[in-house]
């Protein structure tokens, strides 16, 4: 039910679903947004260390028609008792570019979008497809690419703990692009790092768990098909001994009964 890649979407018409509840699922947003028309897939990116959703989710509809009626009528219901906001993606994406724009150089030839994407993504949301500049008759990558990302936590994670790393056969830079129309301006200034402080889409829309932040939650039970174990013994209680039961009584045994005294008249 997940989504390809963001590139192959109809993003005319795919909206964008936030403030979900964690127990919301994907098979759970496809029978509840085809009440607003037929839905072609469903992707709610998942957080690589824990594997849960990260509160939002992307659906895509046959036409653009469809996905408008759905924002219409699907937006501020509640799922588990919270609102779930439903906007256009494309309009959403622009409401959370803050400028965590970097840029990958030294790119190995058989780097792609993908591995570029599922790299990347341990370190935070990422807007859109990863973008490799490409010759435009040949289509081979010119050897470096733009990721943006949705917070500036991730995108300075990313290049702290990525730069000089090999990715295929070379090891790559990184480093903040270059803004459009300046001079020689970078992005992750302090200007743009106050506005995304600000932003209140980009603080609600952030993953639960940067790359390596916690460590894994370890398998349930449940998930191994052993859901029918008894739960393990609790510890012994610290600065308590357990005292041993007594032995059972022995159990009684058979012994003859005494001779009769001797009779008083055979007395001397």
């Amino acid at each position: 039910m997940a989504a390809g890649p963001v590139s192959e979407r109809n993003q005319d018409a795919t909206i964008y679903v936030g403030g979900l509840d964690e127990k919301v699922t994907e098979p759970l947003l496809w029978e509840l947004f085809v009440q607003g028309g037929p839905v072609v897939n469903v992707h709610m990116p998942k957080d690589r260390i824990t594997l849960l959703h990260q509160g939002y989710g992307f659906i895509e509809f046959l036409s653009e028609d469809d996905a408008d009626y759905a924002c219409k009528i699907m937006n501020m219901i509640k799922l588990y008792g919270k609102p779930i906001r439903v906007n256009k993606a494309s309009a959403h994406q622009k409401n959370l570019d803050v400028g965590a724009n970097i840029f990958i150089g030294n790119l190995d030839p058989e780097v792609d979008e993908k591995l570029l994407y599922d790299t990347f993504s341990a370190f935070g949301v990422i807007l859109q497809t990863p973008k490799i500049m490409r010759d435009p008759t040949t289509g081979n990558s010119k050897g470096f690419a733009f990721i943006n990302f949705a917070s500036f936590d991730a995108s300075d994670a990313a290049i702290e703990a990525m730069n000089g790393q090999y990715l295929c056969n070379r090891p790559i830079t990184i480093s903040y692009a270059f803004k459009k129309d300046s001079k020689g301006e970078r992005h992750g200034s302090a200007a743009e790092r106050l506005l995304a402080a600000q932003n209140p889409l980009a603080q609600t829309d952030r993953p639960h768990q940067l790359f390596a932040d916690a460590p894994p939650i370890p398998p349930q039970m449940s998930n191994m098909g052993m859901s029918g174990l008894p739960p393990p013994p609790p510890p012994p209680l610290q600065g308590l001994t357990m005292a041993m039961p007594p032995p059972p009584p022995p159990p009684p045994t058979w012994a003859p009964p005494p001779p009769p005294p001797p009779s008083s008249n055979f007395l001397p």
